[in-house]
């Protein structure tokens, strides 16, 4: 599956991926929203798998304009909204919400190119209003999935029980096995009652730097190859 994205600013990687995969095994149906959409790889892949009606939500309207031609080119229709995701109002509640959102601190050093600024920088969407917005707009059972740096993982689960979202499944994704894990998936749910499950740790590399098997599996399964073109997706 081709995907085109811009050659300069923030690129989709394997982190996208990862969390499409790990999406897909709650098999998602209904209406499904891509928080932070950018090139809309993840709900892309699970608009090919899956009888889901996708809406996008992307800050910069540049990044938007891939996903719409990406989406077009694959024969999927979507909704795609421009603008913050905090401000923006939605008509109808969700089933699914995914988002690979923005979550390096703020206080660390900072990109100067302003679209790798708003992809990177949590600044750009807060994690305190992206959980109050998701709990606003989703469905009584529906559920939110998403990645984010391990080491903030302890707040984002305070986060979501403070707004009666319960991480029902937690899973830590280690670079190597002797290596810290750099991010984690989340898998929360509205009006849930479920104990919080810590999954096995996702290690992606073996000693010589080859994908282990699950992390081929993901590869395999999203069969996606990036194309970088500077060019107006909309012609």
């Amino acid at each position: 599956m081709l995907l085109y994205q811009a050659p300069t600013g923030y690129r989709s990687n394997s982190d996208s991926i990862f969390l499409a995969y790990y999406t897909a095994t709650f098999r998602p149906r209904g209406r499904l929203l891509d928080v932070g959409a950018g090139s809309g790889v993840i709900s892309l892949l699970l608009a090919r798998e899956f009888p889901v009606e996708v809406s996008l939500s992307e800050k910069q309207p540049e990044v938007l304009e891939y996903a719409r031609y990406n989406f077009a080119i694959h024969g999927h229709r979507i909704e795609a909204v421009p603008g913050d995701f905090l401000e923006v109002q939605w008509d109808r509640p969700f089933d699914f919400i995914v988002s690979n959102p923005p979550f390096y601190d703020p206080r660390v050093s900072q990109s100067d190119d302003p679209r790798i600024n708003a992809s990177r920088y949590a600044q750009h969407l807060p994690m305190e209003g992206m959980i109050e917005k998701v709990r606003r707009i989703l469905k009584p059972r529906g559920r939110f999935l998403f990645c984010y740096d391990a080491k903030q993982s302890d707040r984002a689960l305070e986060l979501l029980r403070q707004a009666g979202l319960q991480p029902e499944r937690v899973r830590f994704v280690h670079p190597k096995i002797d290596r810290e894990a750099k991010i984690v998936l989340v898998a929360a749910r509205s009006q849930s009652r479920s104990m919080c499950r810590i999954d096995p740790p996702w290690v992606i590399f073996d000693e010589e730097n080859r994908y282990r098997p699950e992390a081929q599996r993901a590869m395999e399964w999203a069969s996606t190859h990036f194309v970088s073109a500077e060019m107006d997706p909309r012609q």
